[in-house]
């Protein structure tokens, strides 16, 4: 029996990345699986490879979050996991960034967070208990060189995954935050920030000396949505291969 039988499942930005692993994984865990994303090409072909179903979902969008939910309940009668996986990433030192580019950052990364908190806790009370898992970053302990943004948006998740633990105990439900490091996905590999990293000094920084595998983190994010997790909640968990523990960073 998988880690996540019997469990449904809403995942945001899974068309691809560290999404598309959670969606995979998932599923192989015994999850029924609806996910999100405004990648409707990517997000379209993957519900076809695997079954789960995909919806096209703005996270900054109340309405959104509304079709998104409704759909996990109609097609499979409860909602007992989300994943507020859904990130961008803009590096732009604070002189030369827009206050529309600021803005847009903190809706996706904070206030899609809250919203889809706030969403799911009618269909998690009625289920009578149930798992949110919010991917913050390690950029949400220690502030990085043209990422003021997305730092302070990786920070707000932490306070608000706290928060919300504190308030939604008393339904059965766990608030959890998951702080990736070097994960090798197409938004980590951004040009405009690659450009700017010595790439030799972050690599000497690291304990663990390679990027990791998306889908490392997504062990990490379904054990936090399982049963096995039970007696975590408003609780931060580094998947960063030491990085943080390096001197250099």
């Amino acid at each position: 029996m998988g880690l996540l039988e019997g469990k449904v499942a809403l995942i945001t930005g899974g068309a691809r990345g560290m999404g598309a692993a959670h969606v995979r994984l998932f599923l192989e865990e015994g999850a029924r699986v609806v996910f999100g994303d405004v990648l409707d090409e990517e997000g379209k072909a993957l519900a076809d490879e695997t079954g789960a179903a995909y919806v096209h979902h703005d996270v900054t969008l109340a309405e959104d979050w509304a079709r998104a939910v409704a759909t996990a309940t109609e097609l499979h009668g409860q909602l007992d996991v989300l994943v507020n996986n859904a990130g961008i990433l803009k590096f732009r030192r604070i002189a030369d960034m827009s206050p529309d580019d600021f803005d847009r950052v903190i809706s996706v990364n904070l206030k899609g967070t809250w919203l889809g908190i706030k969403s799911v806790i009618g269909p998690m009370k009625a289920a009578g208990r149930g798992a949110i898992v919010n991917i913050s970053s390690i950029e949400g302990f220690v502030g990085a060189e043209g990422l003021s943004a997305y730092s302070a948006s990786k920070f707000g998740v932490r306070g608000l995954t706290k928060s919300a633990a504190r308030e939604l105990a008393r339904f059965k439900i766990r608030v959890n935050s998951v702080h990736p490091g070097a994960i090798n996905t197409s938004m980590a590999m951004d040009p405009d920030l690659m450009n700017e990293v010595d790439a030799d000094a972050f690599l000497k920084s690291m304990v663990i000396k390679r990027f990791a595998k998306p889908v490392e983190v997504s062990h990490v994010v379904a054990f936090l949505a399982s049963d096995r997790a039970s007696y975590c909640t408003g609780s931060e968990f580094t998947v960063d291969g030491g990085l943080l523990t390096g001197a250099g960073y």
